[in-house]
């Protein structure tokens, strides 16, 4: 397990039937499969989300870490939390 440090947020992307397959496909809507998940963890300076929040983040400030499916941005580049659905 990685421990996120100062303000960063670690995110597992939310599953979809496109991202299930192996194959590459481009889009236009490349980055709507890539701007939502559900936080993995958080640095000790993150105030605005906890573990398990579903959020969804500015695609082109995600960084990839040690799982494809994983990826981290800073506090900042969340746009929002989405309420219970």
């Amino acid at each position: 397990m990685v421990k996120a440090v100062l303000d960063r947020v670690f995110i597992r992307l939310k599953e979809t039937p496109d991202n299930q397959k192996s194959s590459l496909v481009l889009t236009d809507d490349f980055a709507q499969d890539r701007c939502r998940g559900i936080v993995e963890c958080t640095g000790p300076e993150v105030t605005s989300v906890k573990k398990g929040d579903d959020v969804l983040f500015h695609v082109f400030d995600e960084l990839p870490t040690y799982d494809k499916n994983v990826v981290v941005v800073r506090e900042s580049s969340l746009l929002g939390i989405f309420e219970n659905e």
